[in-house]
């Protein structure tokens, strides 16, 4: 299992991950699980149904609630449509019920990976790119971080010492001279490590921090699939299986990563008593590995950023 962050350091602490359906979301889920965190898992996916998602897959919020509570933290699943004011909104008014304040929120919205195309698509110009599909990448991406921070960072800030937490792809440094796949993706990640550095500049005068996190190449459950894997054997994508028919991935894949390394990067800040050094930051997973010394689920400190 690796090095994880002490298992009952966030024990009474009251977590919102905003997106825990899959990806990296359940990952940070499951991260904050594993230090004792009650974490109330928010996403469009449930086994009620009721709301669509942009992707047809069988994850679901109740299954990433259930994994944090195995892990030793409480998971509660909570179906909300993130793009819908009035559903986080109940959601607040709800936690505030139930919980009185929120000690960390995580804002891990995303649902455009499919949007976002395959790599023969990307570097399609803005002037040929599909204006609807891009635009729906810019709601999916930044419009939910917003609509969540409305509602749910006054919960945060009932007591000092809060940590929100902007999940996105790059840091800020990386992204600065990278063009990143297309305009309306490039905008997107871009936008969420400023989110983080102007929450965070409204934030410090309440004791709260803002922090904007990258994982490096995530070993996500649809990227699995893509490599026709396992998370037990993602390494055998490496392999030249060219002869069996199954694909095989690039030399840079060795270096990926378990959602669950995102989670524990999260779990690191949240449990550290001097956490308001990050604010208006942006890290990665990797350069958190290094502080706070965790590693990933097999016991290593990958960084695919390393380039």
């Amino acid at each position: 299992m690796g090095r994880t962050v002490p298992a009952e350091a966030l024990c009474g602490k009251v977590a919102v991950v905003a997106g825990a359906t899959r990806g990296a979301g359940r990952g940070i889920a499951a991260g904050l699980g594993e230090a004792g965190a009650t974490v109330i898992c928010t996403g469009r996916s449930s086994r009620s149904g009721g709301i669509d998602s942009d992707y047809d897959r069988p994850e679901t919020i109740e299954e990433t609630a259930e994994l944090v509570s195995q892990l030793g933290g409480t998971g509660v699943a909570v179906q909300v449509d993130h793009l819908d004011p009035p559903q986080v909104h109940k959601l607040a008014e709800k936690l505030r019920r139930d919980y009185g304040r929120i000690d960390v929120l995580v804002n891990d919205i995303w649902g455009a990976e499919i949007l976002k195309g395959a790599p023969p698509e990307w570097n399609t110009p803005i002037w040929e790119h599909n204006l609807d599909r891009g635009l729906r990448i810019l709601r999916l991406g930044i419009d939910t971080h917003l609509i969540t921070s409305h509602h749910l960072l006054p919960l945060l800030v009932e007591e000092p010492g809060g940590l929100l937490v902007e999940i996105t792809d790059g840091t800020a440094e990386y992204n600065a001279d990278r063009y990143r796949i297309s305009v309306f993706y490039d905008l997107a990640k871009v936008a969420v490590n400023r989110l983080a550095y102007s929450q965070g500049h409204e934030l410090a005068e309440r004791g709260a921090t803002a922090v904007a996190i990258t994982p490096g190449w995530l070993r996500s459950e649809m990227m699995l699939d893509n490599w026709q894997v396992t998370e037990a054997t993602w390494r055998d994508a490496l392999q030249d299986n060219r002869g069996h028919g199954l694909p095989t991935a690039p030399p840079a894949f060795a270096s990926s990563e378990s959602p669950r390394y995102v989670g524990r990067a999260v779990a690191a800040i949240a449990a550290d008593p001097k956490r308001a050094r990050w604010n208006q930051k942006s890290v990665s997973s990797a350069e958190l590995a290094r502080e706070y010394g965790f590693t990933d689920v097999d016991g290593t400190k990958p960084d695919s950023w390393d380039v």
